[in-house]
């Protein structure tokens, strides 16, 4: 494989500018290399940082993903970013959170790669590869939410030798799927737009209002998977998610099941569908 084109900062500055007076953006934190983007805004957070607060790094030292994962972070290749959402609900309805950005992601993706899709819960594929994912963590009080961190991580112009051995067959990146350098601060852009707008939807209208641009995107709807999670196993096909962002798994007797959490795999691979 050829060697990767040179990297160069992302352009702040015109970011800056390009979200000025804008709820998601009006304040951007940006560093060279840092431990964590979510890590950072969590701090940012506890010393009042307002809503729509972003940190962006280059690099990050200790990238987390779901489940306590690391996330590979390599310099100057793909976008760290996470942002301080304070939304005004209780604690009972902020899960569908991860699944809201999960929307504003694939959407921001697919104007690059149109066959992208959502796989439940938190993770954005290509042609069943990793191109992006999501982590959200809360601090609430009893029953109101205090603050999200919503981390998101998409790999824009990384090649294979920028993943661990063990990720190549599992990750892309849009450069990956398109034969075409990303512009990176043209995505960032785009992604900070698409995440406003879907979370301007979600307070105004609710996760039913998500719901079925959500379900539009997944790639798990009607095909048979196999889900892990907590010490069990569940086998069935997707029906679908619920309002409150389960996902719905329909077994062989036909009883259906919602999971709220669990390592999805698609059973067979994702063979394309007639549908499809």
């Amino acid at each position: 494989m050829a060697a990767a084109a040179p990297h160069t900062p992302l352009s702040i500055d015109t970011l800056r500018r390009a979200r000025a007076g804008t709820r998601f953006g009006c304040r951007i934190e940006y560093f060279g290399s840092i431990d964590s983007t979510s890590s950072e805004a969590r701090r940012l957070a506890a010393a009042g940082a307002g809503e729509g607060t972003v940190v962006i790094a280059e690099a990050q030292t200790s990238g987390r993903g779901r489940l306590g994962r690391s996330w590979a972070s390599p310099p100057l290749r793909n976008l760290y970013l996470s942002i301080v959402l304070r939304p005004q609900i209780a604690v009972a309805e902020a899960a569908p959170l991860t699944l809201v950005a999960g929307l504003a992601v694939v959407e921001a993706v697919s104007d690059w790669a149109p066959q992208a899709a959502i796989k439940w819960p938190n993770d954005i594929v290509i042609d069943g590869r990793k191109v992006a994912g999501i982590l959200t963590e809360m601090d609430a009080d009893e029953d109101r939410v205090r603050c999200v961190i919503l981390g998101i991580g998409v790999n824009l112009n990384a090649v294979p030798e920028d993943f661990p051995e063990e990720l190549r067959d599992k990750a892309t990146s849009l450069r990956a799927a398109t034969g075409q350098p990303i512009d990176r601060t043209a995505f960032a852009e785009r992604l900070l737009v698409c995440v406003d707008a879907r979370y301007t939807l979600f307070l105004a209208q609710g996760f039913a209002a998500i719901r079925p641009l959500w379900e539009q995107r997944s790639c798990l709807t009607g095909r048979a998977v196999q889900i892990d999670g907590a010490g069990q196993r569940c086998t069935g096909v997707v029906s679908g998610i619920s309002d409150d962002g389960s996902l719905l798994l329909r077994d062989a007797a036909g009883d259906e099941t919602r999971l709220v959490a669990g390592d999805v795999t698609v059973v067979g691979g994702y063979v394309k569908r007639e549908d499809g």
